[in-house]
């Protein structure tokens, strides 16, 4: 997507290691509707003990916020926006308004939150695209629908974990796999990353492990 316009900047450590990153793409190519923006999505500095040990709390994440929002400013668009998720594990909604973002729109009950930052009094807040269609059923079968955008590793797992697991079960189970990384296939859906056994949504962040994936198919397929 970088002929499309996608940024990406990397948090470097004082050794110059790469510690976080962020990546940020005309709003045009994101999950959200608007105009002369620009949309995060994704920011992650790395939290774990092993490997390249905790970045976290130390500033990098504010760093990288800031250089992206710069970026977007000279590049002459008029705002900057954002998912928020609710839940305290990855882009958390509260840590974006302490850097002076504001929440503009919202989807269900503990969905995720968009918010934005503009640049000029003329900027015009971005909003959601809503879900247009739910994923239909096979009767005698268990239809895992799964949709994938491309843009997020833990996505990513869900997608393989249940394509895999789909596939042990045989005829029983139907795997229908939607691609929205096409914008067409996006739009038609408003849904970008789910995944949907027998028409009901799973929950997929944190992504579920294989072995819950497999139960919870395992439990429809008994129910036929």
């Amino acid at each position: 997507m970088k002929s499309e316009g996608l940024r990406v900047k990397l948090g470097l450590d004082d050794t110059g290691k790469v510690g976080g990153m962020i990546q940020y793409i005309p709003i045009e190519h994101s999950f959200a509707e608007g105009k002369n923006l620009y949309s995060i999505n994704c920011i992650c500095v790395h939290g774990y003990k092993h490997g390249r040990g905790s970045f976290q709390k130390r500033g990098m994440g504010k760093a990288l916020l800031q250089a992206a929002g710069d970026d977007a400013r000279a590049l002459g668009v008029k705002g900057i926006a954002a998912r928020g998720i609710p839940l305290p594990f990855w882009m958390k909604a509260s840590w974006f308004r302490k850097q002076g973002y504001t929440k503009v729109d919202k989807q269900g009950f503990l969905g995720q939150v968009l918010l934005w930052k503009p640049f000029t009094h003329e900027a015009i807040p971005p909003k959601w695209i809503r879900q247009k269609k739910k994923p239909e059923t096979t009767p005698g079968k268990v239809t895992i629908t799964a949709f994938l955008n491309g843009w997020c590793p833990a996505q990513n797992l869900v997608f393989e974990r249940a394509k895999r697991t789909a596939s042990e079960f045989g005829s029983e189970v139907v795997f229908q796999p939607v691609d929205t990384f096409n914008r067409e296939n996006f739009l038609e859906w408003g849904i970008t990353d789910a995944l949907y056994i027998d028409g009901s949504k799973a929950r997929t962040g944190p992504p579920p492990s294989y072995e819950k994936i497999r139960k919870a198919i395992a439990r429809k397929v008994n129910n036929l």
